[in-house]
């Protein structure tokens, strides 16, 4: 990894949609509440796992997107209106701004899942009945492609595809553009509506999801003894970063500062992760290098944490081996479900979040972590604490690993 920064990155907006709903207020408070998004979802009727955390409407999205709407998938449109936030939350105007000094890098896992429709199209009907859309509205690059365009950004466009890590290598994508001169603000962050018959099968049959059909809202449930898989879902993070220097000069709010990431492969197996979990044991100290920090100096972790036994199991110990003195744990995908690609960043966003609140949200559906687990995990409501340092962790299939150290302002 490279030496730390000579100026720091700060989060100047966030933006999110997630299965609470379009804003960073209803996702915030959602998570706060400790309180399960999962609902039964007529698109999977049939299938053994029937239910998931889909982003609830707006009915009115692609009026407030604009014409442009018809030719997007769904999760182009959920990264739409999350960076639309995230650029008005930092005070910005793409209107007013030089566009080539903008990046925009917006990772995916999967992208749509539109083609299942078209699939079905081609075979009952023929090839003159699939839409030129078809392509557009599931390829993972177009959230990225379509975010610049919304907002006249013609610098770097960029999309990560790190699996569930995507989100997270994103902003460490932005992060280095930035420290490297290359732009000025860099919108970055992570979509993904991946919830689709064939998708939601493809997980189940790996054995990765919850089969928890008799208590759907309380299926995910990350580090409780009894959990038994994740929970599919929809959703989109977008975070604005720039040099702290440049944010400060325009006036700008400093909601919290990128301080260091730590990026690696485990080179081991292309879902399972590996005993020991050294190559996140690795992202994690890399991510504190880089920020100049020392284990205890971190006082709270936003776990990964997806519901899977394994995960679980092998996150929480790596957290108590490396960070003995047991600072505060939340997982959000208790209540969110696993949005996948988009995951790393709607964390990110409710680790800042967390800082400036000075408050960690319980994990959902979680009254005590398993035994094994010897970690400190908040439960059934939110605590009060003071947060300077804040870890959000990031793991994907493929042995993608991030590690993001993010602080206070100030």
């Amino acid at each position: 990894m490279s030496a730390a920064r000579p100026e720091r990155i700060a989060v100047t907006g966030l933006g999110l949609v997630t299965a609470a709903g379009e804003g960073v207020e209803a996702t915030w408070q959602a998570v706060c509440a400790g309180r399960g998004t999962a609902t039964r979802d007529p698109g999977l009727a049939g299938l053994p796992v029937d239910f998931s955390c889909r982003v609830p409407g707006p009915r009115d999205a692609d009026r407030r997107i604009g014409r442009a709407a018809w030719r997007m998938g769904r999760f182009v449109k959920l990264a739409v209106l999350a960076a639309r936030e995230a650029v008005r939350d930092a005070g910005l105007d793409p209107r007013g701004w030089d566009g080539s000094r903008v990046a925009v890098v917006i990772g995916c896992g999967m992208g749509g899942t539109e083609w299942e429709e078209q699939a079905r199209r081609l075979e009952e009907q023929g090839p003159g009945m699939v839409s030129p859309l078809a392509i557009p509205t599931m390829i993972p690059n177009l959230a990225a492609g379509e975010v610049s365009i919304d907002l006249r950004a013609t610098g770097p466009s960029l999309a990560p595809a790190t699996a569930c890590a995507s989100g997270a290598t994103a902003l460490v994508v932005a992060r280095d553009l930035l420290a490297a001169g290359h732009c000025d603000v860099a919108v970055a962050g992570g979509a993904e509506a991946a919830v689709g018959r064939l998708s939601t099968a493809g997980f189940w049959r790996m054995g990765a999801l919850s089969e928890r059909t008799g208590d759907v809202g309380g299926a995910s449930r990350p580090f409780a003894p009894d959990r038994d898989g994740f929970v599919m879902a929809e959703g989109a993070g977008v975070l604005v970063l720039e040099r702290a220097g440049d944010a400060a000069a325009r006036g700008a709010r400093l909601r919290a500062v990128l301080a260091g990431c730590g990026s690696t492969s485990d080179a081991h197996h292309p879902t399972a992760p590996p005993a020991g979990a050294a190559g996140a044991e690795a992202a994690l100290r890399a991510a504190l290098a880089e920020a100049g920090l020392d284990p205890y100096d971190v006082d709270h972790v936003n776990a990964h944490g997806t519901s899977t036994p394994l995960n679980d199991a092998t996150e929480a110990a790596l957290i108590a081996r490396v960070l003995p003195h047991r600072p505060s744990v939340t997982a959000p995908k208790g209540a969110l479900g696993h949005s996948l690609g988009a995951a790393g960043a709607v964390e990110a966003a409710l680790t800042v979040l967390t800082i400036e609140h000075r408050l960690v949200p319980p994990v959902a559906n979680l009254g005590a972590a398993a035994p094994e687990a010897d970690i400190d995990c908040v439960t059934k409501q939110p605590r009060r604490q003071n947060v300077r340092v804040a870890l959000s962790h990031s793991f994907g299939f493929g042995g993608h690993n991030v590690v993001l150290a993010l602080t206070a302002a100030r």
